[in-house]
């Protein structure tokens, strides 16, 4: 897989701001080169038009000015030429200035001594489009050079695989580092709740301090399936109800590295029991699927269903139980659930509802039909939810989990944690998975931190069948609430 470079955006938005800036420094310098050049041109000029026109000036020979001016204004960097007599009156006025503005070079004409007038020019303003109009060349040699540098960093600053590999493996250790300090702490509150009064002398004080020091060497895989110190009273207590008071004490001298040793194996007895008779059986990839059970949560990040009053709560929940009763009963007449039955009939708190699903036959698609009943749901609580804001009122969106039994408490934990709203969460075994293979496609979540997440999956879209199956039943399940709406 080919990885971008870091930051490519971030470059690219720096380019882009060093060609504005570079094109705007060349506007401003060329803007100042013609400025010069212009005002140069303009001093000429006036004083050559003062040359010509002085005896036509004198004289006030207006015809005579007319022409000698209109002869300047044919320049192109020419705008207006304004001549006037020694009064300061207006002889010749010729150009277009109210309409294109720009710099005025104004001189008085002389005739020796005598004053008999003088010339204003008014040169035209260069425009920055022009500018660059003239400048294209470079503008776009300078666009290019800023896309071929970026071209060339994406290529070369891509990460090479050791790069990802290291990467990847930094990533590893600090979730390891930050995994088992969290596991430390939690080890450590255990071991000061159970810790209270239960030590009455130095030896049971060292035996208890030894079998937490043994326990701690492996506190990733024992620490929270088992209490070593409680372990550690409770074969103490054996041992001094068996024994006399007289032999305790030797007990205590001669015997404390047996008792650890005993203790580490009783306690790891028991937490290889506690995980084969727990979560194997909670996690068997081979058990059968009879039933399963459909779970909807409420997505409600500001517990505003809790704040609501009664009067509204209470109708809303009924509308969400009606609607979920009538999906399953739509549902279920599907031939392609033929043999799957509710064994319960849901019922909406402000916690949500659940439904469960039972196969009568072998041939029943048990999870097949929780996964479609889940994803009927939600397709039908986002028209009402949408049709509940539009008109401004309360309304919540839905996030929906399928599983079997055994991981129905698992699978309420997962929505509450890591559910969002409008997903669907899939937690089945082997044969689970296998029914709803063909007609669904799911993903897996994206850096798991327990075992139910890595074995967790998201409804990712199903076939054009069952999708059309659900628009169906979705669309019956509606025409029975309107009609429902109107009879009353």
């Amino acid at each position: 897989m080919t990885y971008l470079a870091p930051r490519q955006g971030l470059f690219a938005i720096i380019l882009l701001v060093s060609f504005c800036l570079q094109t705007l420094l060349l506007v401003i310098s060329t803007d100042q080169q013609l400025s010069k050049s212009r005002a140069l041109k303009g001093e000429q000029m006036v004083a050559q038009l003062i040359d010509e026109a002085r005896l036509s000036l004198e004289n006030k020979d207006r015809v005579s000015l007319s022409v000698i001016a209109n002869r300047y204004t044919s320049e192109q960097d020419v705008t207006r030429i304004l001549i006037k007599d020694n009064k300061d009156d207006i002889l010749v006025p010729v150009g277009n200035a109210p309409m294109q503005q720009g710099d005025t070079i104004r001189q008085i004409a002389t005739n020796g001594d005598a004053v008999i007038g003088s010339v204003a020019l008014t040169l035209k303003d260069v425009s920055k489009g022009e500018i660059i109009a003239m400048q294209w060349p470079f503008v776009i040699g300078t666009m290019l050079l800023h896309l071929l540098l970026w071209l060339i960093y994406g290529y070369l600053a891509r990460p090479t695989k050791e790069q990802i590999s290291a990467l990847s493996r930094n990533i590893q250790d600090l979730y390891r580092e930050q995994y088992n300090q969290g596991d430390q702490s939690g080890y450590s509150r255990d071991l000061e709740r159970g810790t209270g009064g239960t030590v009455n002398n130095p030896a049971d004080a060292r035996l208890s301090s030894g079998a937490s020091e043994s326990v701690t060497e492996n506190k990733v895989t024992n620490a929270r399936t088992f209490n070593v110190h409680n372990e550690v009273n409770e074969y103490l207590r054996t041992q001094q109800n068996q024994s006399s008071s007289d032999e305790t004490g030797s007990l205590t001298a001669t015997s404390e590295g047996d008792i650890e040793d005993k203790v580490v194996s009783t306690a790891k007895r028991h937490s290889h029991s506690s995980q084969s008779g727990g979560q194997t059986s909670k996690l068997s990839a081979t058990r059968a699927v009879d039933s399963v059970r459909v779970q909807i949560l409420f997505h409600d990040e500001f517990n505003m269903l809790e704040r609501l009053a009664p009067a509204q709560r209470l109708p809303y929940l009924a509308l969400c139980t009606q609607l979920l009763n009538q999906a399953v009963t739509e549902l279920l007449k599907q031939p392609l659930l033929l043999g799957v039955s509710a064994t319960n009939e849901a019922h909406f708190e402000d916690n949500g509802a659940s439904v469960v699903l039972k196969a009568d036959n072998s041939h029943a698609k048990v999870a097949l039909a929780g996964v479609m009943l889940a994803k009927l749901y939600l397709m039908l609580n986002k028209i009402i939810h949408d049709k509940h804001i539009e008109l401004s009122r309360f309304a919540l969106p839905a996030k929906a989990g399928v599983s079997d039994e055994a991981q129905s408490e698992p699978m309420t934990h997962l929505l509450q944690s890591i559910g969002k709203k409008e997903q669907l969460l899939i937690l089945l075994p082997a044969a689970g998975l296998k029914q709803i293979s063909n007609h669904v496609q799911v993903h897996s979540i994206m850096r798991p931190t327990t075992v139910y997440e890595r074995e967790c999956a998201i409804f990712d879209g199903g076939n054009d069948a069952m999708i059309q199956r659900l628009a169906d039943v979705r669309n019956a399940v509606l025409m029975i609430e309107d009609e429902d709406e109107s009879a009353t």
